[in-house]
């Protein structure tokens, strides 16, 4: 095994994977990266300086984030084809995975500039590793949608995926998703739920979707949690059935219920039917229909 002593060089970006919870898990490479590159790109520019003073690096830091990547990426990649280097760091964990670092890596992509990772803590595989659920065949699902109607229907469209699903979620709406997702996967479907991984309260649940939404409808959650379900049970899908569905949720409101008023179901039945694939109530599909 080599330990790599190259000097950090120019005209390239370095995906620089930081700690999720623990500072010790921040790696020597990772720190000679950070030390030596022109600037840091970084989404939150206050948790980075934090980090850097903590290991007495003193960098230029770059603001890029979500709301700014637009006006920042190209701002970066001009730099970067001047000859100056970069390490882009998210708040946690890897780079431009459920990060705006994708759209980066990108801009980079089209410009010719190399990219090179810093791998090291990902929060959604170290979460799968402690699940004790199947792990030969996952799917990375990062955050749901926070309106109800968008995350009841993401959740249908992966209801009969027989993977082990993966998700991101923030204390505040993890009720409001273990409801759904019981009543989209089932009540028994078996969920790993890992909170403040590599932190001090570090805690993983092995439970099902049931027992999960009882527990913390009785307690409050507390920290980000990595969600890991079990994928659907084999043959729980009738032939064609999630694929049908999944066109219907590309049809406008209008189609999707003509649909099944051309199977011959009353319109106020196919209302009510094309409302519950879509997540929706009847009620609000009706005010969309009435919109078109």
């Amino acid at each position: 095994m080599n330990i790599e002593k190259n000097k950090v060089e120019g005209r390239t970006l370095y995906l620089v994977t930081t700690p999720i919870g623990n500072l010790s898990d921040l790696s020597p490479r990772a720190i000679k990266v950070l030390s030596e590159v022109d600037f840091i790109g970084a989404e939150d520019t206050r948790n980075t300086l934090k980090l850097l003073t903590c290991f007495d690096i003193h960098k230029e830091i770059l603001s890029y984030h979500e709301h700014n990547k637009a006006s920042a990426g190209p701002k970066i990649v001009a730099r970067l084809l001047a000859g100056e280097s970069c390490a882009l760091v998210t708040d946690a964990g890897m780079p431009a995975i459920s990060d705006p670092g994708e759209d980066l890596v990108r801009l980079c992509g089209e410009a010719d500039i190399r990219v090179l990772v810093v791998p090291g803590p990902c929060a959604c595989v170290s979460a799968l590793s402690l699940s004790a659920l199947p792990t030969r065949r996952f799917a990375f699902e990062g955050f749901l949608p926070a309106k109800a109607g968008e995350r009841r229907r993401a959740l249908e469209k992966i209801k009969y995926d027989d993977r082990t699903l993966i998700f991101y979620e923030a204390p505040h709406k993890l009720i409001a998703t273990l409801r759904d997702m019981s009543e989209v996967f089932g009540a028994e479907r078996h969920i790993s739920l890992c909170r403040e991984l590599t932190k001090k309260n570090e805690e993983t649940m092995r439970t099902t979707l049931r027992e999960a939404l009882n527990y913390y409808e009785a307690n409050e959650p507390r920290g980000e949690y990595v969600l890991v379900v079990e994928g659907a049970p084999e043959g729980c899908a009738p032939m064609g059935s999630q694929g049908d569905i999944e066109a219907r949720l590309l049809l406008s409101p209008e189609e999707h219920v003509r649909y099944f008023e051309d199977e011959g179901i009353a319109r106020m039945d196919a209302i009510k039917k094309a409302a519950k694939e879509r997540g929706i109530s009847k009620s609000e599909l009706y005010k969309q229909l009435i919109k078109e």
